[in-house]
């Protein structure tokens, strides 16, 4: 098993009647709450917090990328990625991922993740996502035209990586005279690329087709169940089956040393993770075109509340969080891992508006002793059997 260190980095310091007051912290709320200052030490809080992920142990530190937003402060993962890759040596530094469906150039993508995979000496991990219908608003473009940008920025950027003579790109959204990237990445033919699913079937036949590796993101444990059965017969289609680190379980996590502590302590901090950062409506979030009918089908058949109305008990039994002391988040973890099969498991650890010393205890309590309980799974033995 792998273990992610995966960061939102979120600005917590919401007026306290946002939630009279504002239906989102995204888009249209505005900058004016953002205190630069509060912001300067955030930063540097949270990328202390990567740094020391792998210290201790994990596997890989992930950053992603979005905009307008209180939820997550990383516009550009890019710049968070270069900032690690000089001050740590081990971990795989992940961008999951680069929201290239809203880029107007994709090319500086291409550009950026190959100077970053040399900065990091070839441990980079690439993640592409085509961003949320906010960040379509924000960057004033059509979200009917989402899934034909990300497909087009994504073989484009493929092309860019692999070719090694100049070449031409048109398409319906993207025209290039001259394409000739340097420089090119260290990892051949390219970095590893993630790409996470929120049931969209299209999305899981573009990561078994490309043999990528396909994440999840907050969802009840049958729910994703079938987002990761979907992606295992998609990828039967396509003639193989898949190693289960091609497998990610992207999900909430707090340890504490005990049970009644960790469910004390953790429930403001998820309630503000669901409540106010995920406070997103269905207007902002699937705008009309952004999802085809069938998925968008897909998506209403599912049957999950608002993350809003969702308890904490619902939270935590549902499978949308792991909460308790080692011993429990292991044997829960272990319990998702038969019931799923991934190989992965990015867990979020900074949870809203969490300290800083609460976020370091509950990190260090699961490198020390969760992970050594649940290495030895997501074997490939151990996907046949579930499967």
């Amino acid at each position: 098993m792998k273990f992610v260190f995966f960061h939102l980095m979120p600005y917590p310091y919401l007026p306290d009647d946002f939630d009279e007051r504002f239906p989102s912290p995204s888009l249209n709320f505005p900058n004016g709450y953002f205190d630069p200052e509060r912001g300067n030490r955030l930063y540097h809080r949270y990328l202390d917090e990567l740094e020391h992920a792998e210290r201790i142990g994990f596997d890989g530190i992930a950053v992603n990328e979005h905009h307008q937003t209180a939820y997550g402060l990383m516009p550009s993962p890019n710049i968070m990625a270069a900032a690690l890759a000089r001050r740590t040596e081990r971990a795989q530094i992940m961008v999951l991922g680069n929201a290239i469906g809203i880029r107007g150039n994709p090319l500086r993508v291409a550009e950026e993740i190959a100077m970053l995979d040399h900065l990091a000496d070839g441990r980079l991990v690439s993640g592409f996502v085509r961003g949320i219908g906010w960040e379509y608003f924000a960057h004033s473009i059509n979200p009917t035209r989402s899934r034909a940008r990300f497909d087009e920025a994504h073989d484009l950027i493929i092309k860019a990586w692999t070719s090694t003579e100049p070449f031409q790109w048109i398409s319906p959204n993207y025209e290039f005279r001259y394409v000739n990237v340097w420089p090119r990445p260290l990892q051949r033919p390219h970095p590893p690329i993630y790409i996470p699913g929120a049931g969209s079937t299209e999305t899981m036949r573009f990561v078994a087709e490309h043999r990528y590796t396909y994440m999840s993101v907050y969802a009840p444990t049958p729910v994703v169940a079938r987002w990761f059965d979907g992606y295992r017969q998609a990828a039967e289609e396509f003639g193989y089956v898949p190693d289960p680190e091609k497998i990610g379980l992207s999900i909430p996590i707090y340890v504490a040393e005990t049970d009644d502590r960790a469910h004390r302590e953790a429930e403001p901090h998820l309630m503000w993770l669901f409540h106010k950062g995920l406070k997103q409506g269905p207007e902002i979030m699937f705008p009309p075109g952004y999802m085809t009918s069938s998925s968008m089908r897909g998506l209403l058949t599912a049957g999950m509340k608002p993350f809003p109305e969702l308890t904490y008990e619902e939270l935590v039994t549902e499978g949308y969080a792991v909460v308790g002391s080692p011993d429990t988040v292991a044997n829960r973890l272990g319990e998702l891992h038969g019931a799923l099969g991934f190989g992965q498991v990015i867990g979020l650890f900074a949870l809203g508006d969490i300290t800083a010393e609460q976020t370091r205890t509950s990190m260090e309590l699961f490198a020390a002793q969760v992970i050594p309980e649940l290495r030895p799974l997501g074997v490939a033995s151990d996907a046949v059997a579930a499967g």
